[in-house]
């Protein structure tokens, strides 16, 4: 994809920052974020401000209603929503009802927008997750044979593409993306805190280690992003997963071998509870067996680049500095 103006709405976490390195070499990258980076350089043009930054431009956005960053979207190639408060919290009620108000209001707003213009985006992607699907030991999950159930983290997934759903629009093609646990070297995503694990002895698996481990190299998100804007026959659910789950044991003991770590202490479930309550996050994250296959993907053509993770880490861990997983 060259010569194309995309929007990235919630792109300064670690996938927006990801994708605006990927894309931005070649293309024109909108940012719509609520707090837009210290180091942009502020401009004011036709009374609207706006932040850039070499070829990514920042527009400040509260994801709830319409503002100047709307005229951005105007004759945009691409739209890509990310925008959502990060479930990585403690579950209580005032935090479930901003992991659901981000992601829906964000994704209503957008599509009150676009019905305004005249000549929208020919293609959004709105962000989803690949633990949509219930807790799986027993069998993978696909876009076709998948079973949803009901827990907290499932209602999150329905409402976010029930709200996208519900939007029509005739000019633009839609894609719900549910992505997997996605591995990259940019600040801000899960490489780093397993890294510190692994760096300080703890690298064993977390409970009983057989829960299955559903990711995506940051690059294969990139990439299907971009597959999907070039197959413009490509519509409707799509998991942007590895098509190599491996088991929580598994995805260990490769990321120790790959930092040159041979052993790693394991975290069992009640130590994960304590540690989980001390810094503010939920055992779900490590403990729910997430096992989803891309199999439409794959079906329409679809070829990783990082497949499996004897091809992942390496490539990951080359870009981080070796004291990101040595001591010394």
């Amino acid at each position: 994809m060259k010569h194309k103006r995309i929007i990235i709405a919630g792109g300064s976490g670690f996938i927006g920052r990801s994708l605006a390195e990927y894309f931005g070499t070649d293309n024109d990258i909108v940012i719509l974020t609520r707090n837009p980076p210290a180091t942009a350089v502020t401009a004011v043009k036709d009374g609207e401000i706006t932040h850039t930054r070499g070829s990514i431009q920042y527009l400040a956005w509260d994801g709830r209603t319409r503002g100047d960053w709307a005229a951005a979207l105007e004759g945009a190639d691409l739209l890509i929503n990310l925008t959502g408060k990060s479930v990585n919290c403690r579950y209580n009620s005032h935090n479930k009802q901003e992991i659901f108000d981000s992601r829906t209001h964000a994704t209503t707003i957008l599509g009150e927008v676009l019905r305004t213009l005249t000549q929208p985006p020919k293609l959004w992607i709105n962000a989803a997750s690949a633990t949509i699907y219930r807790h799986a030991e027993d069998r993978p999950m696909d876009e076709y044979n998948g079973e949803i159930e009901n827990d907290f983290s499932v209602q999150v997934c329905k409402q976010w593409e029930a709200a996208f759903d519900a939007i029509t629009l005739p000019h633009t093609r839609k894609v719900i993306l549910r992505i997997g646990v996605t591995l990259g070297w940019q600040p801000g995503g899960v490489m780093q805190p397993y890294l510190n694990l692994v760096k300080f002895g703890l690298g064993g698996h977390q409970g009983n280690g057989r829960q299955m481990f559903t990711w995506v190299h940051i690059v294969d998100v990139c990439r299907m992003i971009d597959w999907l804007y070039q197959h413009d026959q490509a519509s409707g659910v799509y998991n942007c997963t590895a098509p190599n789950p491996v088991p929580n044991k598994t995805f260990m003991r490769l990321l120790r071998k790959s930092a040159g770590r041979l052993f790693g202490l394991p975290a069992p479930a009640p130590l994960l509870a304590i540690g989980a309550a001390l810094i503010g996050t939920e055992t779900e994250l490590l403990l729910k067996s997430r096992w989803v296959l891309p199999a439409k993907a794959l079906r329409e053509g679809f070829s990783f680049q990082y497949p499996t993770l004897e091809k992942a880490f390496p490539d990951i861990l080359a870009h981080m500095p070796r004291s990101a997983y040595h001591l010394f």
